[in-house]
């Protein structure tokens, strides 16, 4: 990806939405990131060459990372190559689904391209492509209330040719939407500068294109923003979304964000893009933010391998159905008397709240996003409610 203009840049959005709720189980998680797999994925990543789409080598790094999945445990019926055509070249995306437990039929879509141009492209976009790896291999057997699609998207250098296929393909079908999105987070060029202070990431925000997705993507964004400060040691500015593979979804409505490195480097593009000029450690770091934020968008379990970590938490708590109608249901892990629960809007003004009803009427609520805040005792859990009827 190349973009044309970055801008620091705050909202009034961004700043009414709260923080997430730190979780151990997600920290324990986010800590399973390795230097070591992401050193070794950069490298062999690097490795693979020129990866133009279309090319032997982009072919070659297409296996290279299925066969990560396969080493990882998954599945061959959770693996899915997806072909199109550019000219007259052929390619292929790769998508690997895990299954959620309590919405199996939305998803959380985690995405990077993996075709490069005029160089190996070790930080655009082998910096995402390692980060998504090390995201599914740490939450293979990690239960999740919706379900991930991890995507490798190919012709992302010639104008997101992938990526618009899979939206007009698969997504879409003779323009009928078949593929529920909870959210896109994409992750290109994240490898910043060898011998930079690399201690800032872009979340990138739909600031433009379908307008009626950025207060959504606003809202998404900020709890990105909050994971990566829970998570990883990074600091977090917000950078208006463009040019890269959410764009397609972005166009269909659908809610975007995603991480772009905060000084940008000079070697995409070029064969200087190459493991010598990236910061594996931001990379690495970031990759840390990206386990954080994906547990949280995807409602991972909070059941830990650290058998010190409790999971009757407020994290248990299930909120459901979700989208809603008319009613929600708040199901606490444990009887609870205490406990509060209120409905906003995505800039944060309180349109409902009830005390110790596990059963909430929201049917005065016109469809859309609003923010549920569940309050018991000094612990809060915040969680998008999409009524939708």
């Amino acid at each position: 990806m190349k973009k044309i203009t970055t801008f620091l840049l705050t909202s009034l959005v961004i700043q009414s939405i709260g923080a997430q709720s730190f979780i151990q189980a997600y920290k324990n998680r986010a800590d399973m990131v390795t230097q070591a797999n992401i050193t070794a994925n950069l490298q062999e990543f690097g490795n693979l060459g020129i990866k133009t789409t279309g090319s032997q080598a982009n072919n070659n790094t297409l296996t290279w990372i299925k066969n990560k999945y396969t080493s990882y445990g998954y599945s061959a019926s959770q693996i899915v190559e997806s072909s199109f055509t550019y000219g007259s070249s052929s390619s292929k995306n790769l998508i690997i689904t895990k299954t959620g437990t309590l919405y199996p039929n939305k998803y959380v879509i985690i995405c990077g391209h993996y075709d490069t141009i005029n160089g190996p492209g070790v930080n655009d976009n082998g910096s995402g492509t390692s980060i998504i790896l090390e995201a599914a291999r740490i939450l293979k057997d990690v239960p999740t209330e919706y379900s991930i699609k991890f995507i490798h998207f190919s012709g992302e250098e010639q104008g997101l040719v992938g990526s618009s296929h899979y939206v007009n393909n698969v997504v879409y079908q003779g323009g009928v939407r078949k593929l529920d999105i909870k959210l896109v987070f994409n992750l290109d060029q994240v490898g910043g500068v060898k011998g930079n202070n690399n201690n800032t990431v872009y979340c990138d925000e739909d600031q433009g294109g379908v307008s009626s997705n950025n207060a959504a993507s606003a809202a998404v964004t900020q709890q990105l923003r909050n994971c990566t400060t829970l998570y990883s040691p990074l600091q977090t500015a917000v950078d208006p979304a463009e040019r890269t593979d959410y764009i397609p979804f972005e166009k269909k409505g659908e809610v975007i964000t995603g991480f772009y490195e905060r000084i940008e480097s000079p070697y995409p593009h070029t064969n200087k893009d190459t493991f010598a000029n990236v910061d594996p450690v931001y990379v690495y770091n970031i990759g840390k933010a990206a386990v954080g934020a994906l547990q949280h968008f995807a409602t991972a379990s909070v059941s830990s391998a650290n058998k010190q970590t409790p999971t009757n938490t407020l994290e248990d708590v299930k909120i459901y159905p979700n989208p809603a109608n008319d009613i929600l249901h708040v199901e606490l892990p444990s009887p609870t008397t205490n406990f509060s629960f209120e409905m906003t809007n995505l800039v944060g003004r309180s349109l409902l709240k009830t005390n110790n009803e596990t059963k909430i009427d929201v049917s005065t609520l016109q469809k859309g996003m609003y923010i549920g805040i569940l309050k018991v005792g000094d612990q809060t859990l915040v969680k998008n409610i999409l009524i939708d009827r």
